[in-house]
């Protein structure tokens, strides 16, 4: 015996607007792969695989951002802080290499993005520092006192 879930009466009959429901559906998804890739797509949200992958990791002095970015060089990023906010910047341009080769498939991905992550409280923005090495962008954000961690002995009763 199989088990399913309830449904109400009307809905074993089927619904007149399933196909509606269906076409919605198939509408968004033509719309988002037209969309993918212009750069006005940023207004329908934020556009899948355009954009360096981070981590921000909590060390005792420091706030770490690290962020991968492959064949970029260091002219070819700016990192600002405004607000308690890191923006991180870029533009990759294309190469205009061109070969006469008989296949077209084109995945790796050309132009500007910008990234953005909210500093955790407690952090010095003004001495902040930036390395890039080896398509490695790293931000250091050191702490202030107040913030390091403090190790706190737990006593038995």
């Amino acid at each position: 015996m199989g088990i399913e879930r309830w449904r109400p009466r009307w809905s074993l009959m089927g619904s007149p607007f399933h196909p509606l429901g269906r076409m919605e559906r198939e509408m968004e998804e033509m719309v988002e792969r037209f969309g993918r890739g212009w750069p006005l797509a940023r207004w329908w949200g934020e556009p899948r695989g355009v954009g360096p992958m981070m981590d921000m990791v909590d060390r005792k002095d420091e706030v770490v951002v690290r962020a991968d970015l492959p064949g970029l060089q260091q002219k070819d990023v700016e990192v600002t802080v405004e607000g308690g906010i890191l923006t991180i910047r870029g533009e990759r341009q294309e190469d205009k290499e061109c070969k006469e080769e008989d296949y077209y498939c084109c995945e790796r991905w050309t132009g500007a993005f910008t990234r953005s992550l909210t500093l955790p409280p407690g952090v010095e923005a003004e001495h902040i520092r930036a390395t890039f090495r080896n398509g490695v962008l790293e931000v250091h954000v050191p702490k202030t006192k107040e913030a390091k961690r403090a190790k706190v002995d737990v006593k038995v009763e």
